[in-house]
Order: C-alpha cells, then structure tokens, then sequence
C-alpha cells in the first residue's frame, strides 16, 4: 500500500497556505523549474524512441536453449528462518520451565495505524463539531485575504508582463497555483467499514498424563547442633572399642590376618545387609515367577500315567543349573545339604587328567536355578566333597592335587578357612572321596579322605590348621605298609571311593583302582577285616544303605552294579547295565530302591521290593553322543533326584509315583512306619538269597 506523501497533500492546498511577502519569487522560482523539467523530459523522449540493443555483460554463462527453457521449480515456505527455536515458558502447574514447540513464524513487513473511526461514534461527534468550528474560521480568513489582496493591487500597479502573467494564473481557476493553494475540505470517516484479518486455525495443546501410585513417603526434620554431633563421635568410639575387644578375643582361635577381615566386616554398616537380603529376596521372586510353571510341576504334578504302566515309572524334568564360567568343566561331587533341602553343593574339574587346570565350588538353590547361591574358584580341579550333617555352613572338599580343604559358607571371600599343604601332610595323588565323621573326644572336628597314593587320612580341624593322621596304607596284598625295617615295601593299592557306616562309627569302606573293596575299622587299623573282590575296574562308588546296617552298594566302570552284604564275600543282587556306571546312589526314603547313572545318559532306577531282576525306569536324559553322566543324588525329603554331567550341567528331575510307591496296608490293618520298616523290607529280600546255613545264623 503506497505511502501518502503529506508534502505534496499539504502543497497541493493552497487555500489553507498564507501568504508572505517573498510570495511573488516563490511562484517564479516554480515556473522555471517546470520549464526545466520539460526540457528533460523531451530529451529523454528522444533517447527512448531510438533503438536500444541488448547489452551482455562479460562474465554472464552461455546456455543452450534446452537449458534456457528448462523449468526451474523454487519453493517458498511461510518458515520464518529467524524465528526463535528455543522459546522457554514457565509452566505454574510443574512449577519449571518448558520448551514451546509452536513458534509463530508471522513477520511484519509494514505496519500503518489507520486514523479512520467510526461514523456513529461518540469521537466521531467531536471531531464533525472540531471540523464546522475550523470551517468558519477558514472562511473569515480567506474574506480578510482577499480584500487585502485587493487593496495591494490597487496600490502596487503591474510593472511588466511577468507579473501580470502570474497575476492571471493566479485568478484563473484551474490555474496549478489556484489547485495549490486553494483549500479542500477534509472529510474524515463519511462511510462505514470493517476490519478484516483472518487466521490459521493451531491445534488445541494435549497434555498427557500417566500417574501411578506415589510411593511412600516420610517427613524427616533434624537440628544438627554440636551436642549431637558430639554424642554421634562419642557413639561411635564405644563402637569401635568393642570391636577391639571382640577382635581380642577371636585371636585364640584365628590369626591376626583373618581377625583383621572380622573387625572390618563388624564395623560394616548393618544397612549393607539389610539391602543385600532384599535384593536376593527378589531375585528369587523374579526367578520363581519366571520358572513358575516347573515350580508347579515340582510341588504338584503327578504322572497319573503311572496306573496303567504297573511297575514302571518316568522321571519328569524340572530346572537345568548352569554357570557359563564353568562350560569347560565335568561335574565331579554332588552333595545335597541335610539343613536346607533345597541347598545342594556341586564340584567342578576334569576328569581328562592330560587337561587339568582350575576347578569350582558351587552352591544352587532350587529357589534360584538362574544363578549360583555362592562361588569359590579353586587353583585346581575339585574332585570331591561332602557337607557336613550338623553344621551345614561347613564343607569338606579334595582337590586333584591332593589337598584337601574347608570352606565355610558364613566367611567372606573365596578361599578355605582351612587348607592342607605339602608341610602338613597333603596327599600326593588326586583325592578321590572325603566324608565328615563324628567329633572326636575333645569335640573337634574331622573328616576323612582317600586318595590314589594308597593312604586313608583322618584331618581334625584344631584352631587355625589342619592336623592329620595317616588311618590306613592300602596295599595290594592286604597287609599295611609299616613291616620291618629293611623290608621290602609292599606295592600301594589306589583308593577311589570311601564310606563309613551310617550306624556303626568306626567301620568304613575304601573302594580301590584294581576292583576289590576293603572293609576297614579305626581302631584296628593294622589289617583289613574283610576284602570283596567286587569288580574288574576301578570301583568309583561305594555307599552305605541308609537303612539296613549290613548292606551296602558298588559301581564300576565294567557295567555293573553290585549289591553286597558286608558278611558275606559274594555279592547279593548284580545288574549289567551295558554301558560304564559313573556313580549309583541309595534313597533316603526306601532301603530298596537306589539309582545309577551311565556314560551312555541314561538314568536307571531300580526297587528290589518291586522288581528284583531289572531297572523300573530306564530314562535317557541326555545326548547320548555328545554328554556322559557322571554323578547323580538324591534329595533328602523330596522326590528329586540330581544329575550331573561332563559339560557342567545339573539336571533335576521329579521321580512318578511308580518310583516312590509304598506297600498297600491290608484291610483293617495300618501301615507301619519307622526305619524298622524298611530294614524289614530289605531282609526279606535277603532272606530269599542266602543259604540255608546263613540265615539260621
């Protein structure tokens, strides 16, 4: 919209313009300078009307006429590129400051404040009554002008034809001078209007929302003043006093290393232990709900399948443990812990014996399967171990390089609280098996190991260390390795499995490398009290029945499985199994039925109350190429046995009804409990078998 020029209105209004004396120059001055103006305005005429030519400029690209009539297609876009991207407003609801995303991209080119109002208006009014005031005035000044302009002319005559000119131009009416200066009227706001704007719709703002329930909260307010602070120091200084009195007294019975590890895990905040029994409390809510349909399947289901099979049973598989650190290892010792059920331990190694390296000791819940309970890696490969039966944090372990060692689980860190060395009498080939005995007189502990060097050690757990005590030297042709001086040494038998009696304290077994089991006693230990030629292998398992105190099984690599009567030099019951025996285990909770497990990954289960002759269950559990069972136990309470295998995994699995069965009372009658039960159980089957002569005995 083009721009009023106010000058020119302004000159254009004459009538309005009063006149001074230097009016007359004025006027020439103009004239003149339209004549000038003409004189330029023709010339330029005359320029125009000749033929111009096209001027190229020296640096202007040469395009052919394809590209000179290609379409060049530019988009114009209402984004106003300076507009701010970074607006910030205070939002009173969130109390803080929030980006705007809608940024008005409108720039204002020309702004004009109209001076138009409205005909009908009360200022409008004012204004019609300013305007008629204004007129009159006008028209009394322009009367007085004229009778003066009269009165000069009549006094100043006309000297030459110039002035005469501009005199005529000026009483001319359309005369320039006469439109200049002649006045006209100003007509403000004469017609109705409206304003008009239009625009772009935005779309409404969204606030989205998501609330969930607040947690809870408390309102905690404290003064810190310096008696408080002073009785916190002083707090604190008692604390540390009693530690070093605890400290004091723990020094009879631990060095001053492992002292130094109790005072600073006292002085360890109790609220670290408080978090860390929470995080582990929802791990294993997080792992039972995750595995909860195996959890279901272990405390419900029952394979009613069972009914119509008679006397065979099935094994159903529940969790699968592993740890990824110990792929590489066989699994080597399998021991449940009689306190918490569900707490069982497993020895990692190598049974390669040309590949011997680091091993682990690892602890599994059934509440957690996803992760091990604890962790200890060990310098070298662990062969066996055994928990203790009363106190369940303590656990007695064998290493491939003949030590032995004690873990316990209420010790922080990774290593054994007790360790055997090459100065305190540590055996100089792999042990093969340890079991925890009885305290001995002055209430120490101890337990016993075997080993291939021939010897069976008892170490007692006195303060600090482990002090030993050579029980036994197994020889091959049954005599002990203390003859005379200047005799030729007898040849060392091997020791591989080792046992002692549940009922009877110093009777034990020590199974050995060349097949043949000896019957051994503690307090006799100048010879064997019995000697069974069991096997054609080394015998890797020998175990006491929980129940009758004369029977006890053996497995070896020869296929076999073998059940003995420790009176009796010939076995009771034996069972080909086709492929070599890696461990066999009795059940705690029938004297009759045990299980085995096999190189080929198969699990057997037998019952000689059901049947005598063959397997009620034959389950393969593995790849039967690729993985090879090695150890398998039972769970002291529930009926779940665990197996492991080469490659470090634990399978549990949940035994059917078939494999659990209890004898049906007659009418009238109730069924007997108690281990009476099954000892009886068990002698009649024996009863069966012996001779005449034996059983009258």
């Amino acid at each position: 919209m083009p721009v009023p020029n106010n000058n020119a209105a302004f000159a254009r209004k004459g009538s309005n313009v009063q006149k001074v004396p230097g009016a007359k120059s004025t006027k020439a001055a103009t004239k003149k300078k339209d004549e000038e103006e003409a004189v330029e305005t023709g010339t330029g005429w005359e320029e125009w009307s000749q033929g111009k030519a096209l001027v190229r400029p020296p640096d202007q690209m040469e395009l052919t006429e394809a590209e000179l009539k290609e379409d060049i297609t530019r988009i114009l876009t209402a984004n106003n590129p300076h507009a701010p991207q970074n607006i910030v407003r205070y939002s009173v609801k969130e109390r803080s400051y929030k980006p705007i995303n809608v940024v008005d991209q409108m720039a204002v080119h020309c702004v004009l404040e109209g001076s138009l109002v409205h005909q009908d208006s009360e200022e409008a009014r004012k204004l019609r009554v300013k305007e008629g005031l204004a007129q009159e005035i006008a028209t009394v000044d322009a009367t007085a002008e004229s009778e003066e302009e009269k009165a000069e002319a009549s006094v100043n005559p006309i000297v030459d034809g110039g002035d005469v000119e501009e005199a005529a131009d000026e009483d001319r009416p359309d005369s320039a001078v006469s439109r200049i200066n002649k006045k006209e009227p100003k007509v403000t706001n004469q017609f109705n209007f409206s304003n008009r704007a239009s625009q772009t719709l935005n779309n409404p703002m969204r606030d989205r929302i998501c609330q969930t329930e607040p947690p809870p909260r408390s309102s905690f307010s404290a003064t810190a003043n310096q008696w408080e602070i002073y009785d916190a120091y002083v707090q604190e200084l008692q604390k540390q006093e009693k530690n070093k009195e605890k400290q004091k007294g723990m020094h009879s019975q631990k060095d001053n290393g492992k002292s130094k590890k109790v005072m600073l895990m006292e002085t360890q905040s109790e609220d670290v232990t408080k978090w860390t029994m929470a995080s582990k409390i929802l791990e294993r809510t997080i792992s039972q709900n995750t595995f909860d349909d195996i959890a279901q399947d272990f405390k419900y289901f029952e394979d009613a399948s069972d009914e119509f099979r008679e006397q065979e049973g099935t094994l159903l598989p529940l969790w699968k443990f592993q740890y990824d650190k110990a792929k590489t290892l066989s699994v080597t010792a399998l021991c449940w812990n009689n306190k918490y059920q569900d707490l069982f331990a497993v020895g990692l190694g190598s049974y390669n014996f040309s590949r011997q390296g680091c091993g682990m000791l690892l602890f599994y819940s059934l509440k957690n399967p996803a992760f091990p309970e604890y962790i200890y890696p060990t310098s070298s490969g662990v062969m066996c171990l055994d928990i203790h039966a009363q106190h369940s944090h303590l656990v007695a372990v064998g290493f491939y390089d003949g030590c032995v060692a004690v873990y316990s689980l209420k010790e922080e860190g990774q290593e054994p609280v007790y360790k055997s060395t090459a100065k305190t009498g540590k055996h100089t080939d792999p042990v093969w098996q340890v079991r925890w005995q009885s305290d001995d007189m002055d209430n120490n502990h101890n337990f016993y190991s075997v080993s291939s060097d021939g010897r069976v050690v008892s170490w007692t757990l006195v303060k600090n260390e482990l002090v030993f005590t050579d029980i036994i030297r197994l020889t091959l042709n049954g005599a002990v390795s203390e003859g005379t001086e200047g005799a030729q040494a007898p040849s060392i038998a091997s020791g591989t499995s080792f046992d002692s009696h549940k009922q009877i304290d110093y009777m034990f077994l020590v199974g050995t490398e060349e097949g043949k089991i000896h019957k051994c006693s503690k307090t006799y230990s100048s010879q064997f009290l019995e000697t069974y030629d069991a096997h054609s292998m080394a015998v890797d398992t020998v175990k006491w029945n929980y129940f009758h105190p004369k029977v006890f099984v053996s497995c070896s690599s020869d296929w076999t499985v073998k059940i003995w009567d420790h009176t009796i030099n010939t076995p009771m019951f034996v069972f080909d199994l086709q492929a070599a025996v890696g461990d066999v285990a009795w059940s705690p909770y029938s004297s009759t039925v045990f299980a085995a497990v096999t190189t080929d990954g198969t699990v057997h289960v037998f019952d000689l109350s059901v049947n005598k002759y063959e397997a009620i269950c034959q389950q393969l559990v593995v790849d039967k190429k690729k993985t090879k069972l090695t150890h398998v136990e039972f769970n002291p309470i529930h009926p779940v046995i665990i197996v492991g295998d080469d490659r470090g995994y634990v399978t549990s699995f949940k035994l059917s009804p078939n494999l659990r069965k209890k004898p049906k009372a007659k009418k009238g009658h109730e069924l007997p409990k108690g281990p009476e039960v099954e000892v009886a159980k068990m002698e009649k089957l024996l009863s069966l078998l012996r001779e005449p002569d034996q059983n009258s005995s």
